[in-house]
């Protein structure tokens, strides 16, 4: 294995911090445009005359970029120096982003969103493992915690003020807002990211070998089918809030911020979690979404547990999604770009999977309340897969 390098210690001492800042700003870009989307689906649906169902084919084709972007531009970019490969990536997240603010009609709108999620995985995959470069090897679940704030922050910060602003202005100033910070995330980069370059011996051949191991398929999968469970309720956390707890459209930026802060929480505990156990972690996590969207599906009428079922859901959720994201590069250590990137192609199809099964719940009469049902039965099937990949690790030990 060779592993990827950095500038001199005493430049990343002055530099860590600086560095990391850069990164979480393009992680706060990512998680704003990504989940702002799902509270503002009921004005997109009225600017263009659709249902909501409809309307949430923004996300799942966001979502298909970035399961598209994510393997493709890993892979194709192995040879790229880290640090030009990330600001690449953050221009063209402020790309898709213009691009989506401006759409004219429902079929340029889904396309935008499809470009604006293209480099979504790739950034945070080659964010994480540019992180862990940064601190020392029994650290690397904290750092990639703390490239997850950002994404965090945007749920507790973004999100509700640009859903607020959206719901006030219009829709598009969100993905406007988006596209500016996303620029500002370039420069910041540029000016506070040391130089990374690619492993000596990186090339598509190497970091496609890492989906020979059987560990990494079944991490895919287990994000893929598991974190299903929280998206079936979250795309359509609008509709939920005005039309099952009963509370009005202003509401909406407040239950956002909660989740956010269950998420802030989340990343910022989590860490140490990963650190003591990735395994144990996944398998607590998901337990966890599991009972708390059970509670959820019984209590969504009260504003008081659907308040507090949604920090819940956010807090445990990130905790799974940065332990997943470690259990991909412990699995993977001499193709760690293609492997942590391809973890964000995994959530996303569980992001495009899970508003879509929730769509189709709704869509077959069944209410706003059965998109949590659909989610506990993802996470159960997510939690079975995580089981059978300690069962076969087990035996080949064992063997």
């Amino acid at each position: 294995m060779t592993a990827t390098t950095v500038e001199p210690a005493a430049t990343r001492r002055i530099n860590g911090g600086a560095a990391m800042f850069a990164l979480a700003m393009g992680g706060f870009a990512i998680g704003t445009t990504e989940f702002a989307t799902m509270g503002l689906l009921p004005q997109m649906a009225d600017t263009f005359g659709i249902s909501i169902p409809t309307a949430g084919h923004a996300i799942s084709l966001y979502a298909l970029g970035v399961v598209v972007g994510a393997p493709l531009i890993a892979g194709l970019a192995a040879k790229l120096p880290r640090k030009g490969l990330l600001i690449g990536l953050t221009i063209a997240l402020a790309l898709g982003n213009g691009l989506s603010a401006m759409a004219p009609n429902t079929t340029l709108l889904m396309t935008a969103r499809f470009v604006a999620g293209l480099p979504h995985g790739a950034f945070f995959g080659i964010a994480a493992v540019v992180a862990t470069t940064l601190v020392p090897p029994e650290r690397r679940g904290t750092a990639v915690a703390r490239i997850m704030v950002g994404l965090t922050l945007a749920n507790l910060i973004g999100v509700p003020v640009v859903t607020a602003a959206g719901q006030q202005i219009g829709w598009r100033v969100a993905y406007f807002a988006v596209a500016v910070i996303a620029l500002a995330t370039a420069v910041a980069v540029a000016r506070w990211l040391p130089r990374v370059p690619a492993p000596r011996d990186a090339g598509i051949g190497a970091e496609l070998r890492a989906f020979r191991r059987p560990q990494v398929w079944f991490a895919l999968v287990t994000g893929m089918i598991g974190f299903g469970g929280m998206f079936a309720v979250y795309s359509y956390i609008s509709p939920l809030t005005t039309e099952v707890t009963g509370l009005s459209s202003a509401a909406v930026p407040w239950i956002l911020a909660v989740f956010g802060l269950g998420m802030t929480i989340g990343a910022t505990v989590g860490g140490r979690f990963v650190d003591w156990s990735v395994m144990g972690t996944v398998f607590g996590a998901m337990s966890a979404v599991t009972v708390v969207l059970v509670l959820f599906a019984l209590t969504a009428t009260s504003p008081v547990m659907a308040f507090g079922t949604v920090f819940l859901l956010g807090l445990v959720s990130q905790i799974l999604a940065s332990a997943l994201q470690v259990r991909l590069m412990d699995a993977s250590p001499d193709a760690p770009s293609l492997a942590s990137s391809s973890n964000h192609s995994a959530l996303n199809i569980a992001n495009g999977a899970g508003a879509w099964l929730g769509g189709l719940a709704i869509g077959a009469g069944w209410g706003f309340t059965s998109t949590a049902w659909v989610g506990v039965a993802l996470s159960l099937a997510g939690l079975a897969v995580a089981g059978l990949s300690v069962l076969v690790d087990h035996r080949r030990l064992t063997a």
